[in-house]
């Protein structure tokens, strides 16, 4: 064997050490992986079917959004529900619902013709199946700490 071909067999053998190397030191490191959609609901099938149809039937859609789906040929600038019962509970969504002025509970800034509409003239059994249904729209903990973390930079500037 002549001397270049001793340092060409040398360089290819490094190079294959190197590339088993790096191989193995990558299996050892952890992966990130997908955590999956954040959004899910406690709601039984009769609660979740109840629910959604009181939600088409009152025309929550026309403002709200729920798992994500959006008519981009509207721009209400209402708040999504998906995982909004991690953040009240039934009963906020009951009084909130009963409510004859629902800005009295929760202010808003939007238009008068956009603002939430009283539910209160519904029969009582319709805002408890809307408060059950809005309370069982749950996030996942990791997607709540981390929309949580964004809002507070995006409003104080600071991580």
């Amino acid at each position: 064997m002549r001397a270049g071909e001793k340092w060409v067999l040398g360089i290819i053998a490094a190079l294959g050490l190197f590339a088993v190397g790096k191989s193995l030191w990558q299996m050892g490191l952890p992966r990130n992986q997908d955590p999956g959609i954040p959004f899910y609901s406690t709601a039984t099938p009769e609660l979740a079917r109840n629910g959604s149809d009181l939600y088409r039937s009152l025309g929550c859609k026309d403002c709200h959004t729920l798992w994500t789906v959006r008519n981009m040929f509207e721009s209400v600038p209402a708040p999504a529900l998906d995982g909004i019962g991690s953040l009240r509970d039934e009963a906020w969504f009951y009084a909130y619902f009963s409510a004859p002025d629902p800005q009295a509970i929760l202010p808003s800034r939007l238009k008068k013709q956009y603002r939430m509409p009283s539910y209160v003239q519904l029969p009582e059994q319709d805002r408890r199946t809307l408060a059950a249904y809005m309370a069982s729209l749950k996030v996942k903990d990791w997607y709540l700490m981390e929309t949580r973390k964004a809002e507070h930079e995006k409003l104080t500037g600071k991580p």
